[in-house]
């Protein structure tokens, strides 16, 4: 037994045990490891140097290398923004819109002596109980306006079933031209009651009747531009500063109900009642105007309403042609034709008129007959790059507004079909990524009417 080994007690107990050593083999260094080992080291450094030459590069670059850099890329930056704000004001689409009245001229003078003589003014005056009020002539005119302002000179009318000229003067002239608002509709609402009741049992005998050229007057001095046309160039930045006339509202009114009565001293021609669709029509087109666009509705229907049949298939053509003379050709004749709001045969066939008349002005009256006017649109190639897309979608809406509402077309499959190639060249021959001005309206409005033939 050698010294060295362990003592039995010492074999069999597992903790004092000494572990096995393993025997691990020696890798052989070779002198090719080494040069491996020292070209890779010597890469790192290397490649540790040129960053730090290209960071201090950077750091240490000159500020007018910098500069120009800096003007290159705020260049670029500008030439992003111009492009992108050209192709998007490109394809805004301006408002419609136009001022339809001028400079204001000055109002009449509303002085009448002769409201003295009114009869029932006179028997108040010579009655007892004026001792108690006192009224004498120079208060005449006050206290008419304080029997107009509470309803009671109306009252009296109708007792009486008379009005004489000067209360029907002085009320008109008030209603139109006063500048005081709760006289002008106290006014107003006098006439209307008193036109009114003449298509009543009782009609009241009225001495005096206002004439058309009277209201076309009234016109004129709130400055309305009866010259004004598609040809003539006006500064609407200039006329907005001007505010619209208020007394116009009560002319509406007045019109409105003007246009339904008829009797022996009452006379309206045709031809005015062609010029008032025109005009009302061509207030529309005012942006100022926009909250009295019920009055104005109310107005047009009373108007073509008082039309007979005789004068009606005599009158649409007339006022379809005067509004096309009228309208410049943008937004504003969109708004003309769509501004006829009315769902009776008379307001369609009227819409219908107005876009064919416009239509036909577009080409220059060159064309005049609807296979024309289609075989002129469809002729357009918009795949030319000078296509213009904003006259384009006018052309589209007005067609449609033509045909839909136009009873004669409905029997003609040949107009028909000639309308859906049009939808179908617009809206298949434009792609959808087509970057042109305009282009995708076009595109998006043909093939939305396309789908409405189709449902058909």
């Amino acid at each position: 037994m050698d010294n060295d080994d362990p003592l039995d007690f010492e074999i069999e107990d597992p903790l004092l045990a000494k572990p096995a050593v393993s025997k691990r083999r020696r890798k052989v260094v070779e002198l090719d490891d080494l040069l491996k080992e020292h070209y890779k080291e010597q890469s790192k450094l290397i490649e540790k140097e040129a960053k730090k030459k290209t960071k201090a590069h950077k750091i240490y670059d000159s500020d007018d290398e910098k500069h120009d850099k800096e003007a290159k890329l705020s260049s670029l930056l500008d030439d992003c923004q111009n492009q992108a704000y050209k192709i998007s004001s490109e394809e805004e689409i301006s408002e419609w819109g136009l001022c339809v009245f001028g400079q204001q001229k000055t109002a009449p003078c509303l002085s009448f002596p002769e409201l003295g003589s009114w009869s029932i003014l006179q028997s108040f005056m010579n009655n007892e109980l004026n001792c108690v009020l006192g009224l004498t002539t120079d208060q005449d005119c006050s206290f008419l306006e304080g029997l107009l302002l509470n309803g009671w000179l109306l009252k009296l009318i109708f007792k009486c079933g008379h009005v004489e000229k000067s209360i029907a003067t002085w009320t008109f002239f008030s209603m139109l031209y006063s500048s005081k608002e709760e006289l002008r509709s106290s006014a107003c609402e006098f006439w209307c009651s008193i036109l009114s009741s003449k298509t009543q049992d009782k009609p009241i005998e009225i001495d005096w009747y206002p004439s058309y050229s009277e209201l076309k007057s009234a016109l004129e001095i709130y400055g309305f531009l009866f010259e004004f046309s598609s040809n003539t160039s006006v500064d609407n930045s200039k006329l907005y500063l001007l505010e619209p006339p208020q007394n116009i509202i009560t002319w509406i009114k007045f019109a409105a109900i003007y246009c339904q009565v008829r009797c022996k001293q009452y006379v309206l021609l045709t031809s005015d009642r062609q010029e008032l669709v025109v005009i009302i029509i061509c207030l529309f087109l005012d942006r100022r105007l926009q909250g009295l666009s019920v009055l104005l509705s109310n107005c047009m229907q009373s108007v073509l309403s008082s039309l007979t049949d005789e004068e009606w298939i005599n009158s649409y053509p007339e006022i379809a042609k005067s509004l096309a003379l009228r309208v410049p050709m943008d937004l504003n004749c969109l708004r003309a034709v769509q501004c006829i709001v009315g769902v009776d045969p008379r307001s369609k066939l009227l819409r219908s008129a107005v876009a064919f008349q416009i239509l036909v002005k577009c080409f220059d009256n060159k064309v005049s007959d609807e296979e024309g006017i289609l075989s002129s649109l469809i002729g357009i190639n918009v795949k030319e790059k000078t296509c213009d897309f904003f006259k384009m979608f006018l052309y589209l809406v007005l067609t449609d507004n033509w045909l839909r509402y136009d009873p004669i077309t409905r029997d003609k499959p040949v107009i028909h079909e000639m309308w859906g190639l049009l939808l179908r060249n617009c809206s298949y021959q434009i792609p959808s990524t087509d970057l042109r001005s305009n282009a995708s309206k076009v595109r998006n409005k043909a093939a939305y009417l396309l789908q409405g033939i189709g449902n058909n």
